[in-house]
């Protein structure tokens, strides 16, 4: 028989493959090399390869594609119901094979090498600013230790390391100003990465024209507008703008039963960064709109008063979520809305 669809389930150095004909009968169960994956895949037809989600997933669908298979990436959460009793990777590979053949099954889109490429310097920023986080509560920490109180925000306390650094040091025994001395050092290098990705990131949306489309939208950085066009690249996988925001964990999480609709908070499934990015663009743009309300348009003004603070936050970040997959998928400018 010949082998129509298989389910890969993914590893660092043992695959496990499963392979089936087109009435579901069992062809093979087998584990696979590393080193030996593409030879074996070389030697099937072309097939439907099915693959979670995970780490490396992107890279060995396009790589299997070169190969002429049809490869399809699912989340593992919806992998996850078709898993048997028992946890295996051979039972994974299973639930993946079936999973791959469900005709309301949600795929992932491969990701290109420049994406992913690209999203690596957004997840190595990331990580440096939650690093200055840590640095910066952990230098507060130690000042209130000994009285000292800085004022609130970050720039506070650059200020305090840049005058310690310059040799501005506080009544403090020896060693808790040395150890405080590594920490305003460590910070000033950390602000220094984070500027020089920062300035990476804006040169990018500079030179990608969907980039600077996005861009045009308030409340759009060119932070917000490279990530997402690294992570959704067209949008076209996503059928309409609520279903880019529902993906984004930015719609209502719905328990309705009975013929009685329930709405509640928000999902906060899918990209935590985009989502993050797009709410902290957000509440820029409503604080804007607060302190200058002749720059705000009807709706953002409205939902403002209608609204508390960060619930109409969220929904300006839903809003623009829509806007950004219709920009994407339809190569448009920005418009604003007519008053």
């Amino acid at each position: 028989m010949t082998v129509k669809t298989v389910g890969l389930d993914l590893a660092k150095d043992v695959f496990q493959v499963h392979g089936i004909s087109e009435n579901g009968r069992v062809i093979f169960k087998k584990t696979i090399r590393r080193a030996k994956l593409l030879t074996f895949f070389e030697t099937l037809p072309r097939c439907t390869v099915g693959m979670e989600a995970c780490g490396s997933a992107h890279y060995w669908g396009r790589e299997l594609r070169k190969l002429g298979h049809d490869v399809r990436l699912m989340p593992a959460f919806y992998v996850k119901p078709y898993v048997k009793r028992g946890k295996t990777d051979a039972v994974d590979a299973e639930a993946i094979c079936e999973a791959v053949r469900r005709p309301s099954m949600r795929f992932v889109e491969i990701k290109s090498k420049d994406q992913q490429a690209f999203l690596t310097v957004h997840r190595t920023r990331d990580l440096v600013v939650r690093q200055r986080t840590q640095v910066v509560n952990t230098i507060r920490s130690i000042l209130r230790e000994f009285g000292h109180v800085l004022p609130t925000g970050v720039e506070a306390v650059n200020r305090f390391s840049q005058s310690h650094m310059d040799g501005d040091q506080l009544d403090m025994p020896e060693l808790a100003n040395g150890i405080l001395g590594t920490l305003c050092y460590q910070l000033l290098g950390l602000n220094a990465r984070i500027d020089g990705y920062t300035q990476l990131i804006k040169r990018h949306a500079l030179l990608d024209a969907n980039c600077r489309r996005l861009t045009r939208i308030p409340g759009v950085g060119p932070i917000t507008a490279s990530a997402m066009v690294a992570t959704i690249g067209d949008g076209h996988q996503f059928r309409t703008g609520r279903d880019l925001a529902a993906w984004l964990g930015l719609t209502p999480r719905n328990k309705s039963s009975g013929g009685k609709q329930k709405l509640g908070k928000i999902t906060k499934m899918g990209d935590r960064y985009l989502r993050k990015l797009l709410v902290v663009g957000m509440t820029s743009r409503a604080l804007q709109a607060k302190t200058h309300p002749e720059r705000a348009d009807r709706w953002t003004a409205n939902i403002l008063v209608q609204k508390p603070f960060r619930l109409a936050t969220i929904a300006m970040a839903n809003k623009s979520a829509r806007v950004i997959w219709a920009i994407l998928t339809k190569k448009q400018n920005y418009r604003q809305p007519v008053a």
